[in-house]
């Protein structure tokens, strides 16, 4: 039940803008329990972006997430690229030029802009899902094992979209409960990636992570985060719970501390 993100978008790639929303997006799969396997950047190019996403799907990856490519402009191509790829036409979405009309107060016989028009068009299969904080509308198609959910780039109607039909899809399909913990040690990590490996090996159901980069200048100690997944929330917590204390154990026998969380 593994998903992958896909954000596309050759200014994320040459880095003129920071990929927030993977972050972004990163953190909600995290909370709401499913696993995110993959997180990857794509430039505007029709045969990478392809190859990409049909590898996503060869590995039967449960749900594709991607963001970006869904506006008017030359270089939004995620659209034809799925519809390529599942093997289907595009068209237009009666259903999403109605409420464009709706929005804009616009009679039947208005004419809509081909700018408009654009982020009407989606896959012949595809679901649409409105956009309640913009105009490209959330697509979902089914192709294979793997639903493929496209989301618009710009932050705030991702994510609008992402937590009015996203949220409850994974929340529905993974109900994993998460529990997290942070940690202090007074080691480096060479010192004390063994001792994580260690946890891991006996609790497999709970990811040690260390931050070397969030060490503070003025101390000696460095956080590492616990977190603990399963399909019941008191299980997560006592699995978390001994794996905390069996890292400690570790952590005492090498002759350091660690600090729990107050």
């Amino acid at each position: 039940m593994a998903i992958e993100l896909f954000s596309i978008g050759t200014e994320l790639v040459l880095g003129q803008i920071q990929d927030t929303n993977a972050h972004w997006i990163a953190q909600q799969i995290l909370q709401i329990g499913g696993e995110l396997r993959r997180v990857t950047m794509l430039r505007d190019n029709r045969d990478e972006m392809s190859e990409a996403l049909d590898s996503a799907i060869d590995r039967e990856t449960s749900l594709i997430l991607t963001t970006g490519g869904l506006g008017p402009t030359p270089d939004d191509m995620t659209v034809d690229v799925i519809a390529s790829l599942i093997g289907t036409k595009s068209v237009v979405s009666e259903e999403t030029v109605a409420e464009f009309r709706k929005r804009r107060e616009m009679s039947e016989n208005d004419v809509i802009s081909e700018a408009l028009m654009k982020m009407a068009i989606v896959p012949e299969t595809a679901i649409v899902l409105q956009n309640p904080a913009g105009w490209a509308p959330c697509i979902s198609v089914a192709h294979k094992f793997s639903t493929i959910m496209m989301m618009p780039g710009p932050p705030r109607e991702m994510k609008a979209i992402f937590e009015t039909h996203i949220q409850p899809l994974i929340a529905e399909r993974y109900r994993a409960e998460i529990t997290t913990a942070r940690v202090h040690v007074n080691m480096f990590e060479a010192q004390v990636s063994p001792l994580m490996q260690k946890v891991m090996e006996r609790y497999p159901d709970v990811y040690l992570k260390a931050y070397v980069a969030l060490r503070k200048a003025d101390g000696d100690t460095m956080p590492v985060d616990l977190v603990s997944t399963s399909t019941d929330k008191a299980d997560a917590e006592t699995q978390l719970e001994l794996a905390t204390d069996y890292f400690r154990e570790l952590v005492v026998e090498a002759g350091k501390y660690l600090i729990l969380p107050s």
